[in-house]
């Protein structure tokens, strides 16, 4: 695993940014919920500059992705780093690059002065889940996610 190195996605990229978001909504059974496309992403990602993705690479190919956006916390005074979505191929999986994906978003935070790094993941993803306790990563237990999306975030906002 020592050839693993990374690069951030370019607009070049939006037909494999789009792959890797297919494959994690197949493997959160969740593939009916992808509406995104490449305009979409290039609008959102590359042209209003509002998520980063970062590839880890074996040699030339793009084995795993992060897709990440800077977040803020009031109680910190500064912002973070939330990782939106994370994916491994399933054939580079146990190969340390989830983990090597993980440590270069800890120094992108970590250099751009961010006071955490925050996830979230499904509760019934038990292999990502003991992989994260591994790292030393903290279950945020007592915090509940709420969500507003599509009609009910619309009738809402009128």
């Amino acid at each position: 695993m020592e050839n693993c190195t990374f690069r951030y996605a370019e607009e070049k990229d939006l037909s494999r940014i789009l792959y890797f978001i297919k494959e994690l909504a197949k493997y959160e059974n969740m593939s009916e919920d992808v509406v995104a496309t490449e305009e979409i992403l290039r609008e959102w990602i590359f042209e209003k500059k509002k998520a980063e993705v970062l590839f880890a690479l074996e040699g030339e190919t793009e084995v795993g992705i992060a897709i990440f956006f800077h977040n803020f916390s009031t109680f910190l005074g500064r912002a973070g780093i939330y990782l939106e979505d994370l994916y491994v191929e399933p054939a580079f999986r146990g190969k340390g690059y989830g983990k090597a994906l993980l440590k270069k978003l800890a120094r992108i935070a970590v250099e751009r002065g961010c006071g955490r790094l925050e996830w979230s993941c499904l509760d019934w993803n038990k292999p990502s889940i003991d992989f994260y306790l591994s790292l030393g990563a903290k279950a945020m237990d007592e915090w509940t996610v709420y969500r507003m999306a599509g009609d009910t975030l619309k009738q809402f906002a009128e």
